[in-house]
């Protein structure tokens, strides 16, 4: 294959999984399948050899330049079958936090998928199989991991292609100054008020403990009609206000300012496996919901408002264009023990359409999708919101130091899911 380095953002991602673990977990519920897990792993294994971007390893030999993507064959050490002693969904989704401790080396492989068959008490099945795709940030965001994830599992049409970035060092100069140019540009157009202001950082809150004890993953499902808001993120993000602000008031805090995390695409073309930006967004708990709602959308609209300003555009060229060994030592200076008084958003909540129910595990269909968000120094509760077809998960993980007792918190966030409408 032609050798394809990295783009900056990827190995920014990938360096920093040393310091911030960052594997994703792709978790797929499919019903039960007569022809044995045994043969539908061959069958998945025969298919994903087609697909280049699923033989991909990261080879990193050369301080003073960029890593690259190398091939490497598809083998039988990224397909794990676990035996569980207790077969429930319950004990799957304790199994499915403990692979959090054990993130890939992507200098070997890049992604892993773990097996759970003959689970009993799955949503919206007796029995079935459970599937969970673990896979390096590097590699993939959100929406790419799962165009490879529907790949793996049958979804018809190729798999997602090679992205690579056009930008070089030799560049950064041009860049760099045109970044400045276009950064004036948005400091006059936000003065005179033709661009939205960035988001204000909100005060730090228990859900910002740095993760410790025990980590706890929980799901709930629900059907997209029973949500409030034009969208489904916007009515998880509402419930999400509701459940999270009456929990950590219990716990003693002042949640009035609280706020959300929000993984949002990048405008313009895909450039680099990860393709998204993070952005705050007010949850406003003491609002009604309606009006709630409303400022929920308003928050988002302008985050996307000043993404598209010709500034960001240039900004980002500029990064791309960054020596690697500038980055790397950049990368070095991150010390996660640092903590700040404020924070982005309270907790995360990264929402992703995962598209039709046209997957398949052998003979099975896919019943469900959800999946185990990750955490940070700064952030001790997270949320994920996964559809596929008209079925949604809003998924959390979280640490006892963060969320105390993470049942009582799941009841919170069932009710206010179901009861905005």
């Amino acid at each position: 294959m032609t050798v394809r380095r990295l783009a900056p953002v990827d190995a920014q991602t990938y360096w920093m999984s040393a310091t911030i673990p960052n594997d994703q977990f792709l978790l797929y519920g499919f019903g039960a399948d007569s022809g044995g897990v045994d043969r539908a792993v061959r069958e998945i294994r025969e298919r994903v050899q087609g697909c280049a971007e699923l033989g991909l390893r990261i080879c990193d030999d050369r301080s003073w330049h960029y890593p690259t993507w190398a091939s490497r064959e598809v083998g039988p050490d990224q397909f794990v079958v676990h035996e569980l002693a207790e077969r429930t969904w319950e004990a799957c989704l304790v199994a499915v936090t403990a692979l959090v401790d054990q993130q890939l080396d992507p200098r070997t492989m890049t992604w892993r998928l773990h097996v759970f068959g003959d689970i009993e008490g799955m949503p919206g099945a007796r029995r079935g199989t459970v599937a969970v795709l673990q896979i390096c940030h590097a590699l993939a965001d959100g929406v790419r991991s799962s165009a490879l994830a529907g790949h793996l599992f049958g979804r018809p049409g190729r798999g997602p292609d090679a992205v690579g970035s056009p930008y070089t060092a030799a560049g950064l100069p041009v860049r760099a100054f045109s970044a400045a140019r276009a950064h004036r540009r948005l400091v006059r157009d936000t003065a005179a008020g033709l661009v939205p202001s960035q988001a204000v950082p909100v005060p730090v809150l228990r859900s910002n403990t740095r993760p410790s004890g025990s980590r706890q993953m929980r799901t709930v499902f629900c059907a997209p009609a029973v949500l409030a808001g034009p969208t489904v993120t916007v009515g998880v993000l509402s419930a999400v206000s509701t459940a999270l602000a009456g929990h950590l008031r219990e716990l003693g805090d002042d949640p009035s300012l609280l706020g959300a995390e929000v993984p949002m695409a990048k405008t313009g073309p895909r450039l680099a496996h990860n393709h998204f930006g993070n952005v705050g967004v007010g949850l406003y708990p003491d609002e009604e919901v309606g009006l709630r709602i409303r400022r929920i959308v308003a928050d988002l609209r302008q985050r996307r408002r000043r993404a598209a300003h010709p500034a960001m555009r240039a900004e980002n060229a500029a990064f791309a264009s960054v020596p690697a060994p500038v980055l790397r030592w950049g990368v070095r200076q991150f010390d996660p023990d640092v903590r700040s008084p404020t924070v982005a958003g309270n907790t995360v909540v990264s929402s992703v359409n995962r598209g039709a129910k046209d997957l398949r595990f052998g003979g099975a269909p896919v019943l469900l999708t959800a999946g185990c968000p990750g955490l940070s120094p700064m952030m001790g509760v997270t949320h994920g919101v996964h559809g596929i077809g008209d079925t949604i998960a809003v998924s959390v993980h979280a640490a006892e130091s963060a969320i105390g007792d993470v049942d009582a918190y799941l009841q919170r966030l069932e009710h206010a899911l179901r009861d905005q409408v």
